[in-house]
């Protein structure tokens, strides 16, 4: 899907970001916008950080100490992983760093353990069982590298978890669930995640921009396994826990906030809290539930004569991503809503919780184009309605417009107005986020930490707010 814009980019004034060069390392990788992979990533249990960076031709590891000053480097040839794609990594008990390399028809990976001391690379083979279904997803925990899949004609999800050159298959268990629209109208685990509903992984490390948060199914990785939420029926979210170490399935149901007349729903899960939104033309309702226990921690109703006081940005009405436009009254806010699929989407920073507020729609126009004699002429467009806000750790709103850009802010914004950057990959540390690129002009690798708020002591723009960075996403991330 088109990225979203940059807000700055619309309100371009000269600003300094918190951002500092760490490392750069000449590589010169052989056509990387075409052939180029790339992916950042630390041993948590060593806090070194590592860059995995390929062609078509070889594969370049650095290893980085916890320092992140350069301490080990292996540069090994591609062969059997021409034409794969890195799709992640792990750690051994050793530190060493093994890639997986996932087929065009995702049924084999090719997984090459590296060993840096040596400088020597040994290869496995892993193919999946018959029958292991369509790939939901891939991800990485605690140096353990995962893929999730779902069991073909069976209800179950199926998470292999490569970890030490060894592949644990976990299964868990849907059919005992039921799973019905508002009207009572059954359909099965399969059914509503292969084809009504496909599962969309929420990123917790950054702002989920509303085309990604308004499905209806997500998923969020958490440290002993994943929390699912379904919202397809607008009465409820339907979540569930799976454990990894028990293999349990545990069902959560949250009712959603009720409006007066129909209306579109959905949630968003972060840190075992619930955030539900209920929106029509006439209202709009938020609530916050605390995962565990279902209990009510913050319910908030406003009709379209109010005023939204907690908001920390204009409302905003965006088509196909050109220039927003603001909305001035809550009743045309709600109109602009009521047109598209609600969502909301939070992000958690060391003094806040923002939160973006709004809905998404895309769909496709037909119109004639007399000049090529195409009278089907079929063409992709976007809606989105949105206001951004914070709340406190009491889940107090904070009414402040000139909040500090995030790290992952600004670390947007460099990218958004930077040139010769490609093989984006984003990095995630305690205190600070690690921007890794590819320098198209120097031919180099370069290292960028990024933190948060301004470089100099004068803010300077009241117009740079959250607002300007919640909606957009990097152009790739691992």
């Amino acid at each position: 899907m088109k990225k979203l814009l940059l807000f700055c980019l619309l309100f371009s004034q000269s600003i300094l970001l918190s951002q500092t060069i760490l490392n750069s390392a000449v590589l010169n990788l052989n056509k990387p916008t075409e052939n180029g992979q790339l992916i950042n990533a630390e041993n948590v249990k060593t806090n070194e950080v590592f860059v995995f960076a390929s062609d078509n031709k070889t594969i370049n590891i650095l290893k980085y100490n916890k320092s992140l000053f350069l301490a080990n480097q292996f540069r090994d040839t591609i062969r059997s992983e021409q034409k794969r794609v890195l799709i992640g990594y792990s750690f051994g008990d050793d530190g060493n760093p093994t890639l997986y390399w996932g087929s065009e028809n995702h049924k084999n990976i090719r997984i090459i353990k590296y060993n840096l001391e040596t400088k020597t690379s040994n290869a496995l083979s892993f193919d999946f069982p018959p029958n292991t279904g369509s790939t939901i997803t891939s991800f990485q925990k605690n140096n353990a590298f995962y893929v999730v899949s779902k069991e073909k004609d069976q209800e179950h999800l199926l998470v292999f978890e490569f970890r030490n050159d060894k592949c644990e298959i976990k299964m868990f268990n849907f059919a005992p669930f039921s799973f019905k629209n508002e009207k009572g109208q059954g359909v099965s685990f399969s059914a509503l995640v292969q084809y009504h509903y496909p599962i969309e992984k929420i990123e917790s490390d950054d702002f989920s921009s509303l085309d990604k948060s308004e499905n209806k199914s997500k998923m969020y990785v958490q440290d002993d396994g994943i929390v699912l939420t379904f919202d397809y029926n607008t009465k409820k979210t339907q979540a569930f826990h799976l454990n990894f170490q028990t293999n349990e399935v545990i069902e959560k149901i949250f009712d959603t906030p009720a409006t007066q007349t129909s209306s579109t729903t959905n949630s968003f899960y972060l840190e075992k809290k619930l955030y539900q939104i209920s929106a029509n033309a006439d209202q709009f309702l938020f609530s916050i539930k605390d995962f565990d226990s279902g209990k009510s921690l913050k319910n908030v109703s406003v009709s379209k004569n109010d005023t939204i006081t907690f908001k920390n940005s204009p409302m905003f009405l965006q088509v196909n991503g050109e220039r927003p436009q603001k909305l001035k009254t809550t009743a045309k806010f709600l109109k602009q809503l009521s047109t598209v699929n609600s969502a909301l989407s939070a992000f958690k920073s060391k003094q806040y919780t923002y939160i973006t507020f709004g809905g998404f729609a895309a769909y496709q126009t037909f119109g004639i184009s007399y000049n090529n004699m195409d009278f089907n002429n079929v063409q992709n467009a976007s809606k989105m309605v949105f206001f951004d806000a914070a709340l406190n750790s009491d889940s107090e709103f904070i009414n402040n417009n000139r909040l500090e850009p995030l790290a992952i802010d600004n670390l947007n914004y460099f990218l958004s107005t930077s040139k010769n950057v490609s093989l984006v990959s984003i990095l995630k540390v305690p205190n600070f986020y690690i921007l890794g690129y590819y320098d198209n002009a120097t031919k180099s690798y370069t290292m960028r930490k990024f933190t948060d708020g301004f470089m100099d002591q004068n803010p300077g723009n009241p117009i740079m707010n959250k607002a300007m960075f919640s909606k957009s996403l990097p152009p790739t991330r691992n």
